[in-house]
Parts: C-alpha cells; structure tokens; sequence
C-alpha cells in the first residue's frame, strides 16, 4: 500500500505537536544538544533502533553532543507522510532518557 504525502496543513497541525521539530524544504528535522558524546552516541543508537523497528530511516548526524535528524519519505516522491511524524514522536519519547533538549 503505498504511502500518501500529507497536506500542508496536515504538517503544520503534526509539527504542532513537536516542539523543536520544523520543516526544511521537503524534510522534518530536529536537532538536539546532549551532556556529552557517549550520550550522543547512545541516542544514536537508541534512534537506530526505532528506525529498524519502524522501517524507515533518517538521515542522522552525530556531533561532538549533538544529534540532528532529516526525514522524508522516498516512496512518496520525497514529501513527508505519517511515517515520517511517527518517526519523529518515537526520538522525542526517547530523547528525554539520554538528557536531550
């Protein structure tokens, strides 16, 4: 089943519903400042795992303590759909465990 793009006001009303989260061009994106960067390594891996779990991935920077995330989904000509928001909710479900803001 193929993966419909979400409407403008569709992202508006799902960033709404995540603070810090914006849209760039064609992409969800969110970047985060950690304690150090064994924690920033360890959300890493912990946001790997959500985007085994989900299917679908990010592309996923490291700094010395940051992480930053840019998601869209290529099945759907590169727009952002539901995938990408769920994605987006599960790393800020977890962000707060490895000291995230």
């Amino acid at each position: 089943m193929p993966v419909e793009p979400l409407s403008q006001k569709e992202v508006d009303d799902r960033l709404a519903e995540l603070p810090g989260w914006s849209l760039d061009g064609d992409r969800l994106t969110r970047s985060y400042r950690l304690g150090s960067h064994f924690s920033a390594t360890a959300m890493v891996v912990h946001i790997a795992q959500v985007q085994e779990e989900l299917g679908h991935h990010s592309d996923l920077t490291l700094g010395y303590n940051t992480v930053s995330l840019s998601v869209h989904t290529h099945s759907a000509g590169g727009a952002v759909t539901e995938k990408d928001v769920e994605l987006a909710r599960r790393v800020e479900d977890l962000a707060p465990g490895h000291g995230a803001h």
